[in-house]
C-alpha cells in the first residue's frame, strides 16, 4: 500500500465527457475524494448528486484551492481550457486535460511550457489509444511487421451533428478557430503520428471547403498531405458536416499504412453493425441544451467514440482511458496516454493544415506559434 496514492480528484466541467469521467471515479477505489465544478449550477449540481461527490461549486477556483484535491480532470468546452488548467498547475496538480490544450497556439504553448516547467504528469483525453485494433496496429508497426513506412491515408468522416454541438456556446470569434482539424481531425492525426511513432513531419499542403458549415463560422472540410523527413508522406483528411441523417452518429475512419515490408489496412467506420429501426435514434451527441430534429432511422452501431451506455454505465475505450488514468495515478502504472507535449504537437499540426489551406500553398513545419495566429 506504500506505493499507492489515494486521489482525491477535481472534475472542471460537467458536460457529456466531465460527466463521463466523473461517474467512473466513483466506482473506482482509489478516489477517495470527489468534487465537481460547473458554471452552469443546475448541470453541475445534478452531476455531484448523480456521482455522489464531495463537494460542488460553480466556481473552479474554489474547488482546485481545496487541500483534498490532487488530481484534476479540465472538461471544459474547448475554447475555456486556459485558466482551468493554469490554476490546477499553480497547484502541483497531476492532470487530465480534454484535447486541445487550448485553441490558441499561444495559449497552448503557455500551457505545455508551464507543465513541463512543473515537472507534472499531464495527459490528454485521446482516446482512440484505448481502442484494441489501433493498440495492435502500433504493436505491429513498432516490432517491423511492415518495415519502413512509406505511405499513408488517414480519412474521418463525421455527422455534422457534432461541430453543431460543439459551437453553441461559442462566439463567432471564438468559431473561427474551431475548425474540423482542431476540434475532430487531431483524433485522427493523432493516431497517426502515435502508431508511426518517430515520424518528423517537415511540410504540408492542405486545402478546405466552407460551403455548408461556413454560416456557423467554420470549415465544413479540410484535406492535407504531409510530407516526413524520411521522405515518407501521409494524406490526412476529415469532413465534419455530412448531413445530421448520416448512420455514423459521430465518427467513422479509414486507415491505411504502406512499409517496404508490409501493409496494415484499417475499416473503422462502423459498417459492420448497422442497425435500421422505425424507432428515430436522435443525436449520438447530446450535450445538455442541443435539440436537433432529425428523422435518424439507421444507425452505424459503436460509432459514438467514448463507447455505449448498459445498465446505466458507459463501456468502451473512454471507460478504459479513464480508468487506466486512475490506475497511473494511484499504481504509478506505464499508460497509453498522449502526454500534454504530444498534444501540444497534435495542436500546431492541424493549426498549420488549416494555415496552409488559408495561404492556398506548401508551407515548411514547424511553425511558431505566433505565425500559426497571425490571421
Amino acid at each position: 500500500m506504500a506505493d499507492k496514492k489515494e486521489i482525491g480528484l477535481a472534475v472542471v466541467g460537467g458536460g457529456v465527457v466531465g460527466r463521463i469521467r466523473a461517474l467512473l471515479a466513483r466506482d473506482f477505489p482509489g478516489v477517495a475524494w470527489l468534487g465537481i465544478a460547473d458554471v452552469n449550477e443546475k448541470v453541475g449540481r445534478k452531476l455531484a448528486e448523480d456521482c455522489k461527490a464531495d463537494f460542488f461549486t460553480t466556481d473552479f477556483r474554489e474547488l482546485l484551492s481545496r487541500s483534498e484535491v490532487n488530481a484534476t480532470i479540465i472538461a471544459t468546452p474547448t475554447f475555456q481550457h486556459l485558466e482551468p488548467t493554469m490554476a490546477a498547475i499553480e497547484r502541483g496538480h497531476r492532470l487530465f486535460i480534454e484535447k486541445p490544450l487550448a485553441t490558441d497556439a499561444r495559449e497552448s504553448e503557455m500551457i505545455a511550457k508551464a507543465i513541463e516547467a512543473a515537472g507534472l504528469d499531464a495527459v490528454m483525453g485521446y482516446t482512440q489509444r484505448f481502442r484494441r485494433r489501433f493498440i495492435v496496429v502500433k504493436q505491429r508497426i513498432e516490432s517491423g511487421q511492415i518495415g519502413e513506412v512509406t505511405a499513408a491515408v488517414t480519412r474521418a468522416f463525421m455527422n455534422r451533428m457534432a461541430p453543431t454541438g460543439e459551437l453553441r456556446n461559442a462566439t463567432m470569434e471564438q468559431r473561427r478557430l474551431m475548425t474540423p482539424m482542431v476540434i475532430s481531425g487531431t483524433h485522427s492525426l493523432d493516431i497517426g503520428m502515435w502508431v508511426l511513432g518517430n515520424a518528423q513531419p517537415v511540410s504540408i499542403y492542405a486545402r478546405s471547403s466552407d460551403k455548408i458549415l461556413g454560416p456557423m463560422g467554420t470549415k465544413d472540410a479540410t484535406f492535407g498531405i504531409w510530407t516526413m523527413a524520411d521522405g515518407a508522406i501521409w494524406s490526412m483528411n476529415i469532413s465534419w458536416a455530412l448531413p445530421a441523417i448520416w448512420p455514423g452518429s459521430v465518427y467513422g475512419l479509414e486507415v491505411g499504412i504502406v512499409g517496404t515490408e508490409g501493409v496494415i489496412d484499417i475499416e473503422d467506420t462502423h459498417r459492420d453493425a448497422v442497425l435500421a429501426s422505425e424507432h428515430p435514434q436522435g443525436p449520438g451527441y447530446k450535450p445538455e441544451g442541443l435539440n436537433i430534429n432529425v428523422a435518424r432511422n439507421v444507425d452505424f452501431l459503436t460509432s459514438f467514440p467514448p463507447g455505449d451506455m448498459y445498465m446505466d454505465e458507459l463501456w468502451g475505450p473512454m471507460r478504459e482511458e479513464t480508468n487506466t488514468w486512475f490506475q497511473r495515478i494511484y499504481n504509478n502504472k506505464p499508460t497509453p496516454h498522449a502526454t500534454a507535449a504530444e498534444g501540444h504537437r497534435n495542436l500546431l499540426m492541424t493549426m498549420a493544415m488549416d494555415l496552409s489551406a488559408r495561404r492556398g500553398k506548401e508551407i515548411a513545419y514547424p511553425v511558431s506559434a505566433e505565425e500559426l495566429m497571425e490571421s
